[in-house]
């Protein structure tokens, strides 16, 4: 099936966000609410614009409140931001299109487990006709400081199992990423133990800041570009 006949499902697919709180960097818009090309900061960067937002992480209740679950909290929260319904048919992924920013983005939390992420996101980007330098993954980083977020335009998986899982499903590294820092264990856990607990109950508090901003900086890829975005939050101390 051609690309353009993909793209037509995505766009019956998306509808209208509800109201919902500005992005702090959002593009002036047109009367009818959609970008004004002119005002775009990143219009002439050349750059592909974030059509899906990845949140990584693993099913069912047990891992809600978990590091590891840390993109499906993101994904949460955006979704609700935009108002956009959430669905578990026809993929492998809880899923939902909208309009987010503007423009119609897809949201989607792969439900095969965490080390075969890669399975569910290939076939919904494959389906849609979304490229892989047009998805932003969001997921937890243990080589990242705790609390710090990080966007990176593509790598390595750096250890990071649900990643590899994606590099190799898609067969590229050219993806975007939001990283969350997670830290590393204090009381010499094993990590595998670690990256499936709640954070620490001194921690929990700064855990969910680091999930705002994280909100935050994924806003501003959807409302600007990666180069934008990482200028301002690659700067930030929280």
């Amino acid at each position: 099936m051609g690309t353009a006949v993909r793209a037509h499902r995505f766009c019956v697919l998306a509808g209208n966000g509800s109201a919902r709180p500005p992005c702090p960097t959002t593009p002036v818009r047109s009367s009818l609410g959609l970008i004004d090309e002119m005002s775009d900061p990143c219009r002439t960067s050349g750059e592909e614009k974030i059509a899906a937002v990845i949140g990584l992480g693993n099913p069912g209740n047990e891992y809600e409140n978990t590091r590891h679950n840390a993109g499906f909290r993101v994904v949460d929260r955006l979704v609700r931001r935009y108002g956009i319904g959430m669905q578990e048919r026809k993929f492998r992924a809880s899923w939902g299109a909208g309009i987010a920013e503007g423009r119609k983005v897809l949201f989607v939390k792969p439900l095969t487990f965490m080390n075969r992420s890669g399975e569910a996101v290939g076939e919904i980007l494959k389906y849609f006709g979304i490229s892989p330098q047009q998805a932003l993954v969001v997921h937890d980083d243990l080589d990242l400081p705790f609390a710090r977020i990080r966007i990176a335009r593509k790598g390595g998986s750096g250890g990071h199992k649900g990643v590899q899982s994606i590099t190799d499903h898609l067969g590229t590294q050219d993806f975007a990423r939001l990283k969350l820092g997670i830290g590393r264990p204090k009381h010499g856990e094993p990590v595998e133990t670690f990256v499936l607990q709640p954070p620490y109950p001194e921690d929990r508090q700064e855990f969910e800041t680091m999930t705002d901003h994280a909100e935050e900086a994924a806003c501003a890829v959807l409302a600007t570009c990666l180069s934008a975005a990482m200028n301002d939050f690659n700067k930030r101390e929280l």
